[in-house]
């Protein structure tokens, strides 16, 4: 566990829902699985929209974490609050791999698409089941190096 507690992530004074970013992992996950299963790539254009509106936006909701914010509700889920910019770089990973997959889709490259999607579906997985960030890991072994 030193290793994570050597993780450093982007800091802001905004606060989110972390109930909201895990059920947003989770319909990305079901996102996902739904294009591949269909085979459209109708999916994977929502989902990489979802992920322009989370990451370069000042949105308050984007279209699944607007779904995301009603179910916790409806769930009564207890609201914690974190730090959002660790979700907003997260989001923007999410968008360059939901690009990535969608490029390889209309090229007809489905083997590739679905391991970068195996990466996307991992990555949310560990946020939507045990709460880690990768954005978080990848920002202070990617980024952050070259910041000092």
């Amino acid at each position: 566990m030193k290793i994570m507690k050597q993780i450093l992530c982007p800091i802001s004074k905004e606060r989110i829902n972390e109930r909201v970013t895990r059920i947003n992992a989770l319909i990305g996950i079901l996102f996902i699985i739904g294009g591949f299963t269909t085979n459209s790539v109708l999916f994977f254009l929502f989902l990489l929209a979802d992920f322009y509106v989370r990451a370069f936006t000042k949105m308050k909701f984007s279209p699944i974490s607007y779904i995301s914010h009603h179910l916790a509700n409806a769930l009564n889920l207890q609201k914690k609050n974190i730090d959002k910019a660790p979700k907003i770089f997260a989001a923007r990973i999410g968008f360059l791999l939901t690009l990535i997959i969608t490029v390889l889709i209309v090229f007809n490259l489905n083997v590739a698409a679905f391991v970068v999607a195996g990466v996307l579906v991992f990555f949310a997985t560990l946020e939507f089941a045990l709460a880690i960030c990768m954005g978080c890991i990848m920002y202070s072994y990617v980024v952050l190096p070259f910041y000092k």
